[in-house]
């Protein structure tokens, strides 16, 4: 009997020691590592076109050879994480006709319904040239993203990193309006509209009763996934001027929205970004309290030399998101690279801060 017993034992043994290393609805938000794809909105670039700019510059253009599924099909897949660019459009129709659209006859009609012609935030990749969007709109974006949390209660928390862009003309002319403090004020309250106070994970739920965002985070007072589950926490893509103008007069983010790349040792620090997943200061910050953003490959490079060295080093740095063009093989030129974790799925206990040491 001594085998059998011997045997049980090691089997309830087991049993607990994954149950101490499951997620449960204690688990804090900060302990959780997801997977996610970068410029999640994307569509390819229609081949035509493709062609025509590679032959002006094939270095550039290889970089933006990747596409993905519709955001729907990709948080069913079980991501949970997005990244959304928008792009300020006060007047309407400053981004209804890409002069892309002008090099090569697309494969189909752009804009059909058109809603570039209508005022507000728009979502694509970069303008002129890849342009095509399952979200063309941010509020039809952020509409998609009710429905679908609507339709399964419950999910684990989805991170969305938000980049709005501005800057300089391209070489087609086209100069982007410039963000500012209004136009921060105007894309929070598009997200509260669309997407719902009852959806979202803010600072202000964080700081909590602290002096300090950043105190409450080093206190580790992130939701539990029993406060968080069904939710959305947005962090801003910036840490330049815009990022400055989003704090303005928001200490510690006060009735903001999305979290910001801002410094360890401020008040707003929190939630930032790392996207050399090598860094060796990730696993310290993770472990401080901080929720970290890194890659697991960028401008189709790992994907091409099917390298999976930085998608190691991004899951073993502990950071919480990690983000990647190819969380299915690429359809647009050779290659085997996919990101998952080990158990084929897209969610797991973050392996630096997530596991329970069993006495």
């Amino acid at each position: 009997m001594k085998p059998v017993t011997t045997a049980l034992a090691l089997i309830f043994s087991t049993g607990a020691l994954f149950q101490a290393h499951a997620q449960t609805d204690d688990t804090k938000l900060n302990k959780l590592q997801v997977i996610g794809s970068h410029n999640s909105y994307k569509i390819g670039i229609e081949p035509a076109l493709y062609k025509v700019l590679a032959a002006k510059d094939s270095a550039s253009m290889s970089g933006l050879q990747y596409d993905h599924i519709s955001i729907t099909d990709q948080l069913n897949m079980g991501l949970r994480n997005l990244e959304i660019d928008i792009y300020a459009d006060s007047k309407g129709g400053k981004y209804a006709h890409p002069k892309g659209l002008d090099l090569a006859k697309p494969d189909k009609a752009y804009d059909a319904d058109g809603v570039m012609n209508k005022p507000g935030f728009k979502v694509f990749h970069v303008t002129d040239i890849d342009f095509r969007s399952w979200a063309p709109t941010f509020e039809g974006c952020l509409q998609q993203l009710r429905a679908w949390s609507d339709a399964n209660p419950g999910h684990v928390p989805v991170f969305i990193t938000l980049e709005p862009k501005d800057g300089k003309a391209n070489h087609f002319g086209t100069t982007p309006e410039a963000f500012t403090t209004q136009l921060f004020d105007e894309a929070d309250a598009v997200i509260r509209k669309n997407l719902g106070e009852d959806k979202l994970i803010t600072p202000d739920m964080v700081k909590g009763n602290y002096k300090t965002l950043e105190e409450a985070v080093l206190a580790g007072n992130w939701p539990t996934l029993k406060n968080a589950k069904g939710k959305f926490f947005f962090l801003l893509d910036n840490s330049d001027k815009k990022m400055e103008l989003y704090m303005q007069g928001h200490p510690s983010l006060k009735g903001r929205v999305a979290f910001v790349n801002a410094k360890p040792g401020t008040p707003e620090a929190a939630a930032m970004f790392r996207n050399n997943s090598e860094d060796a200061s990730i696993p310290d910050l993770v472990k401080k309290g901080y929720i970290i953003r890194t890659r697991a490959d960028s401008d189709t490079k790992e994907a091409r030399a099917n390298d999976y060295s930085h998608f190691t080093a991004a899951k073993n740095s502990g950071a919480q998101i990690i983000t990647t063009d190819y969380y299915k093989p690429s359809q647009l030129f050779k290659s085997t690279y996919s990101i998952k974790f080990d158990d084929g799925k897209y969610v797991r206990l973050n392996p630096v801060n997530g596991t329970v040491t069993r006495k």
